[in-house]
Protein backbone atom coordinates (compact mmCIF):
# COMPACT_ATOMS: atom_id res chain seq x y z
CA UNK A 1 0.00 0.00 0.00
CA UNK A 2 1.37 3.43 -0.91
CA UNK A 3 2.08 5.85 1.93
CA UNK A 4 -0.62 8.23 0.75
CA UNK A 5 -3.17 5.43 0.58
CA UNK A 6 -2.40 4.80 4.24
CA UNK A 7 -2.60 8.48 5.18
CA UNK A 8 -5.59 9.12 2.95
CA UNK A 9 -7.93 7.67 5.55
CA UNK A 10 -9.09 10.22 8.16
CA UNK A 11 -9.15 7.64 10.95
CA UNK A 12 -5.54 6.67 10.33
CA UNK A 13 -4.48 10.32 10.12
CA UNK A 14 -6.22 10.95 13.45
CA UNK A 15 -4.49 7.95 15.01
CA UNK A 16 -1.15 9.36 13.84
CA UNK A 17 -2.04 12.73 15.38
CA UNK A 18 -2.94 11.01 18.64
CA UNK A 19 0.37 9.12 18.66
CA UNK A 20 2.23 12.35 17.98
CA UNK A 21 0.40 14.20 20.77
CA UNK A 22 1.36 11.52 23.28
CA UNK A 23 4.98 11.37 22.13
CA UNK A 24 5.25 15.16 22.30
CA UNK A 25 4.03 14.92 25.91
CA UNK A 26 6.88 12.50 26.65
CA UNK A 27 4.86 9.30 26.79
CA UNK A 28 6.29 5.98 25.60
CA UNK A 29 3.22 5.23 23.53
CA UNK A 30 -0.55 5.07 23.53
CA UNK A 31 -2.43 2.04 24.79
CA UNK A 32 -4.53 0.28 22.19
CA UNK A 33 -7.57 0.68 24.45
CA UNK A 34 -7.07 4.44 24.59
CA UNK A 35 -6.80 4.64 20.81
CA UNK A 36 -9.90 2.51 20.40
CA UNK A 37 -11.93 4.61 22.86
CA UNK A 38 -10.92 7.86 21.12
CA UNK A 39 -11.63 6.59 17.60
CA UNK A 40 -14.96 5.13 18.69
CA UNK A 41 -15.93 8.45 20.27
CA UNK A 42 -14.72 10.59 17.36
CA UNK A 43 -15.69 8.41 14.38
CA UNK A 44 -18.26 5.99 15.77
CA UNK A 45 -16.33 2.93 14.61
CA UNK A 46 -15.98 -0.42 16.36
CA UNK A 47 -12.96 -1.93 18.11
CA UNK A 48 -12.34 -4.40 15.24
CA UNK A 49 -12.32 -1.49 12.78
CA UNK A 50 -9.79 0.41 14.90
CA UNK A 51 -7.66 -2.75 15.10
CA UNK A 52 -7.66 -2.98 11.30
CA UNK A 53 -6.52 0.65 11.02
CA UNK A 54 -3.73 0.00 13.54
CA UNK A 55 -2.66 -3.09 11.58
CA UNK A 56 -2.47 -1.05 8.35
CA UNK A 57 -0.34 1.57 10.12
CA UNK A 58 1.97 -1.13 11.54
CA UNK A 59 2.31 -3.10 8.31
CA UNK A 60 3.18 0.02 6.33
CA UNK A 61 5.80 1.39 8.71
CA UNK A 62 3.84 4.25 10.26
CA UNK A 63 3.34 2.80 13.74
CA UNK A 64 4.96 0.19 15.92
CA UNK A 65 3.52 -1.74 18.82
CA UNK A 66 5.26 -2.91 21.95
CA UNK A 67 3.90 -5.01 24.77
CA UNK A 68 4.12 -3.60 28.31
CA UNK A 69 2.52 -5.97 30.76
CA UNK A 70 -0.98 -6.56 29.49
CA UNK A 71 -1.02 -3.42 27.38
CA UNK A 72 -0.03 -2.97 23.78
CA UNK A 73 1.45 0.50 23.33
CA UNK A 74 1.56 2.17 19.92
CA UNK A 75 4.05 4.81 18.86
CA UNK A 76 5.11 6.45 15.61
CA UNK A 77 7.51 4.55 13.39
CA UNK A 78 9.49 6.50 10.84
CA UNK A 79 9.81 4.36 7.67
CA UNK A 80 6.30 5.15 6.42
CA UNK A 81 6.74 8.85 7.06
CA UNK A 82 10.13 8.78 5.34
CA UNK A 83 8.50 7.22 2.27
CA UNK A 84 5.85 9.95 2.19
CA UNK A 85 8.48 12.66 2.66
CA UNK A 86 10.68 11.24 -0.11
CA UNK A 87 7.77 11.30 -2.54
CA UNK A 88 6.82 14.86 -1.55
CA UNK A 89 10.40 16.13 -1.79
CA UNK A 90 10.17 15.98 -5.61
CA UNK A 91 7.51 18.68 -5.45
CA UNK A 92 8.99 20.83 -2.71
CA UNK A 93 10.21 23.37 -5.26
CA UNK A 94 6.61 24.32 -6.00
CA UNK A 95 5.93 25.61 -2.51
CA UNK A 96 9.45 26.58 -1.39
CA UNK A 97 9.61 29.50 -3.85
CA UNK A 98 6.19 30.73 -2.77
CA UNK A 99 7.07 30.51 0.90
CA UNK A 100 10.32 32.38 0.28
CA UNK A 101 8.40 35.09 -1.58
CA UNK A 102 5.89 35.34 1.27
CA UNK A 103 8.74 35.66 3.77
CA UNK A 104 10.25 38.48 1.70
CA UNK A 105 6.94 40.35 1.58
CA UNK A 106 6.38 39.92 5.30
CA UNK A 107 9.85 41.27 6.04
CA UNK A 108 9.24 44.26 3.76
CA UNK A 109 5.99 45.02 5.55
CA UNK A 110 7.65 44.76 8.95
CA UNK A 111 10.40 47.21 8.02
CA UNK A 112 8.16 49.84 6.48
CA UNK A 113 7.16 52.61 8.80
CA UNK A 114 3.57 53.58 8.71
CA UNK A 115 2.90 57.00 7.31
CA UNK A 116 0.53 58.97 9.48
CA UNK A 117 -2.78 59.43 7.77
CA UNK A 118 -4.66 62.70 7.46
CA UNK A 119 -6.27 63.81 10.71
CA UNK A 120 -9.92 62.96 11.12
CA UNK A 121 -12.18 65.96 10.93
CA UNK A 122 -14.16 66.79 14.06
CA UNK A 123 -17.87 67.27 13.56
Amino acid sequence: MHAFDVLGDPVRRRIMELLDEHEAAGNDGVAAGTICARMTAEFGITQPAVSRHLRVLRENGFARASVHGQQRLYSIDSPGLATAEAWLSRYRRFWTQRLDALDTELRRGATKTKQPGPPRSQQ
